[in-house]
């Protein structure tokens, strides 16, 4: 009983030596989507996006002329024409209208997809910029505020907007 009683003495001397040792919290912010658009290679991953989303628009624009085609022929002709080829034109059209739908959604996932693909290696690149400016700088925390993003809905004064510290780690200027 004596020693648990020592234990617990020795535990109340040292627990508040072991709490004016913790360094004070330093808190930080980003807004991580200003900076991803300013960093020079977001520029280049949304000029390939634009260019692959180009693409599939022509490409779902020639299967909509294509079916616009083939129902004004059938519209035009439905009234001379028998029951089979009625029924194997409206079948092409049912087809042919899936075509497009599923070409829609191929074409969204892929189009999804690129885009992580290309904006992987920016934020990959971002989170390691913010990760060592908060290391250099002692941050306890780094808060995104972009909007969508994190849930802070209120920013004190004492916490420091890093993103000029990022900039400078990762080289980027900004234009006068």
């Amino acid at each position: 009983m004596k020693s648990i009683a020592k234990l617990f003495a020795a535990a109340l001397l040292i627990l508040p030596l072991s709490l004016t040792a913790q360094k004070p919290v330093k808190l930080g912010h980003i807004d991580s989507q200003k900076l991803l658009m300013a960093m020079p290679e977001s520029d280049s991953a949304q000029n390939k996006l634009a260019k692959v989303e180009k693409e599939f628009q022509a490409t779902l624009e020639e299967l909509q002329v294509e079916f616009n085609k083939k129902f004004k022929t059938y519209q035009d002709t439905y009234t001379t024409m028998t029951e089979l080829i009625r029924s194997t034109k409206e079948t092409e059209l049912n087809e042919l209208s899936e075509r497009i739908q599923n070409f829609q959604t191929q074409a969204q996932q892929d189009f999804e997809r690129q885009r992580m693909e290309l904006f992987k290696p920016i934020q990959e690149k971002a989170k390691k910029a913010v990760d060592e400016v908060a290391r250099e700088n002692e941050f306890t925390y780094i808060f995104d505020v972009s909007p969508g993003v994190g849930a802070i809905v209120y920013s004190a004064p004492e916490t420091v907007d890093i993103m000029p510290l990022v900039k400078k780690k990762l080289g980027i200027t900004d234009m006068p």
